[in-house]
């Protein structure tokens, strides 16, 4: 990337004990461009007001901004139509949302909720809850040793009783970029319902739900360049037009009385209480500031300075990556053999390096690896190869405070 894109990023010009800040935590959340910043101040600032509740300008103004941010967020991820997207507070909120309707509208007892080893617990405790209501059981499909999906395994779990797949479209810790549309296709021949974590998938990789195909797709704004606070549900029309919806009260009714409600149509159906207005609009300044770049090119150099890091690596024998998959993102998670992970970020830090260091919120995946947590340095747009150079050059001495290696 240009580095005169770092520009947009005044986070990036301040130092961390003494050294420029080298950010390598995006997989958990990214830094905020400047127009993001600008779009969610503008909007509080001069604009704010409640949405499709009033008939006054500023009402106005803000349903019209926060309509243009669903259309927005619909031609990204090349949805059929904007009512097919559905504002949530991230990704967990979002599959918290599909589990629960679906827990509803869809499972009975003996059916089967098919999952794999590599989610994050954000696709993993929903389900359990779900299934644990409706007497449904969680099944799980295993992760081969270079961390890619056993998919021979996976085929042959499904059956009949499969009502749902729920599977991670990138791993957020072996940076396994999963065959989604296979996946999809898998499960449609076999009847089930399939829902993608997109949380890593969607800030690296471009996409297209009708060629993908699933029937939801969730993922988060804060790790998309944009706010807090605000996430994306995509769902199937068919079946956002008969599932139950998740929560009760305004905006998500067409009319009600003491005996009955009717709701309203999707996306609003599943929408209730006043949104997330600024954060929507928020969003879509962020969606155009990567269709700026080209989210195609944004992924190409994150994954070039991924590849490059782990290259590095292997120069270091006191080091071992975790998950070497074909097809993988932005993302690589490693041990420093003899030292705990906390210690390696510790150090880190105190060199002006910010990475995420533990379980990653994927306890079984770091224990079938015989971990208890790892360090993961995740790459964004904003990052260069000099980072990289600097992040190798101080790992060697980090590694040889922590293990005494020469």
């Amino acid at each position: 990337m240009d580095r005169k894109v770092r520009d947009f990023f005044p986070i990036l010009n301040q130092k961390i004990h003494g050294h420029p800040l080298v950010y390598l935590d995006s997989a958990a959340t990214t830094l905020k461009p400047l127009p993001v910043v600008e779009a969610l101040s503008h909007f509080y600032l001069q604009e704010y007001g409640t949405v499709h509740r009033a008939v006054y300008s500023l009402s106005s103004t803000a349903t019209e901004k926060y309509d243009q941010a669903r259309k927005k967020v619909a031609a990204f991820i090349n949805a059929p139509s904007p009512e097919q997207i559905i504002f949530t507070r991230g990704t967990t909120d979002g599959l918290n949302l599909v589990a629960t309707i679906l827990g509803r509208g869809v499972l009975q007892k003996g059916d089967e909720i098919l999952i794999t080893e590599m989610e994050h617990h954000s696709n993993i405790v929903p389900w359990q809850i779900v299934a644990a209501e409706k007497g449904a059981k969680l099944v799980v499909a295993p992760v081969k040793e270079n961390g890619e999906l056993d998919l021979q395994a996976f085929q042959k779990l499904l059956n009949p009783n499969t009502k749902v797949i729920a599977i991670a479209h990138v791993s957020n810790v072996l940076g396994t970029v999963n065959p989604i549309e296979e996946i999809v296709q898998m499960g449609h021949r076999n009847g089930s319902i399939v829902v993608v974590d997109g949380a890593q998938g969607a800030p690296h990789i471009p996409l297209d739900m009708q060629k993908i195909g699933c029937d939801f797709y969730a993922f988060s704004g804060h790790k998309l360049y944009g706010p807090n606070g605000i996430g994306i549900l995509y769902g199937r029309k068919e079946l956002l037009e008969t599932l139950p919806p998740c929560q009760g009260g305004g905006d998500m009714i067409d009319t009600v009385t003491f005996e009955k409600t009717t709701y309203a149509a999707p996306p609003l159906k599943y929408e209730a209480g006043t949104p997330i207005i600024g954060q929507a609009i928020a969003l879509g300044a962020s969606i155009d500031f990567l269709s700026s770049l080209g989210l195609q090119k944004v992924g190409e150099h994150e994954h070039q300075l991924s590849e490059k890091f782990r290259e590095g690596l292997k120069e270091f024998e006191e080091i071992k990556v975790i998950g070497e998959a074909a097809h993988r993102g932005a993302i690589t998670s490693f041990v420093v053999k003899g030292a705990h992970p906390l210690d390696v970020g510790t150090l880190l830090d105190l060199e002006g390096i910010e990475l995420r260091t533990g379980h990653l919120c994927a306890q079984p995946l770091i224990r079938k690896f015989g971990l208890n947590g790892v360090v993961r340095a995740s790459f964004g747009l904003y990052n260069t190869s000099d980072e990289v150079d600097y992040l190798l050059s101080t790992l060697k001495r980090v590694t040889k405070k922590l293990t005494g290696t020469r």
